[in-house]
C-alpha cells in the first residue's frame, strides 16, 4: 500500500512561468499604444515646423519683397488736334490723360504730389499735375488728369524734325514722370519706393487718334 501511494501521480508543482506571460500581454500592448502616441506627436511636431518654416519663407519671400509700383499713361482719346504743315510745323492737342499707378505689394503704396512732363524732342511742350494720393495693395490707381500741349516754344531745330514728320502724318511724344512714396506692410513693416515713368507714344495727324503707346 505504501508502495502504491508512493507510485500515485503527483503533477508537478506550478513554475510562474504562464502566469507571468498572461501579465505580460497588457503590458506590452501599453508599450505598443505609447510608441504609437509618441509617433504621432513626432510627426505632428515635425508637420508643425515644417509648416512654420513654408510660412516664414513665403513671408519673407513674397509678403516681404517690396516692389516699385508701376507709372504709367494708357491710351488715351485726343479731344482737340491742330497740326501744322512742313512748311509751318506746329502742334496744339488737348486729352485727358489716364494716369495709372499700378502697385502689385501687399501694402498701400503712398504717394507724394508730383507732375508728368510731355517732351517733343527733349523739349517739354506741357505738363500734368499728379496730386498726392494712394494706391491700395494689389491694385491699380486711376487718375484722370486734362493735358494741353503746344509746340510754341520749340526752338528753331526741333521745329525742323517736327516739320519732317508732319510731312508723315505723325506727332513722336514722351511722357516722364517721377512718383515718390512710401509702402507700408502689416501697418509696422515700411519702406520708401520710387516710381518712374517713360513712355513714348506716336499721334496719328490726320485720324487724330493715338497710333501707339510704348512704356519702360
Amino acid at each position: 500500500m505504501a508502495e502504491k501511494n508512493q507510485n500515485q501521480y503527483h503533477p508537478p508543482e506550478s513554475n510562474g512561468y504562464h502566469r507571468n506571460d498572461q501579465e505580460s500581454l497588457p503590458t506590452m500592448e501599453d508599450e505598443e499604444a505609447k510608441r504609437k502616441k509618441r509617433m504621432k506627436w513626432t510627426i505632428g511636431i515635425i508637420a508643425f515646423v515644417i509648416f512654420q518654416v513654408v510660412q516664414a519663407l513665403f513671408f519673407i519671400l513674397v509678403i516681404m519683397k517690396f516692389k516699385s509700383p508701376k507709372f504709367r499713361v494708357s491710351e488715351f482719346d485726343i479731344q482737340t488736334l491742330n497740326a501744322g504743315t512742313q512748311a509751318s510745323p506746329s502742334f496744339d492737342l488737348s486729352f485727358v490723360a489716364p494716369i495709372r499707378v499700378k502697385n502689385t505689394n501687399w501694402g498701400p503704396f503712398k504717394y507724394d504730389a508730383s507732375t508728368v512732363s510731355f517732351t517733343y524732342g527733349g523739349v517739354q511742350v506741357g505738363q500734368a499735375t499728379i496730386p498726392k494720393s494712394k494706391a491700395n495693395f494689389k491694385s491699380t490707381k486711376k487718375i484722370n488728369v486734362n493735358v494741353t500741349l503746344s509746340s510754341a516754344n520749340l526752338p528753331t531745330n526741333i521745329n525742323s524734325n517736327l516739320g519732317s514728320e508732319l510731312s508723315s502724318g505723325v506727332i513722336t511724344l514722351t511722357s516722364q514722370g517721377e512718383l515718390k512714396g512710401k509702402i507700408t506692410v502689416m501697418f509696422m513693416f515700411k519702406k520708401k519706393k520710387t516710381s518712374q515713368m517713360n513712355c513714348t507714344m506716336t499721334i496719328n495727324t490726320a485720324t487724330k487718334a493715338v497710333r501707339s503707346l510704348s512704356c519702360k
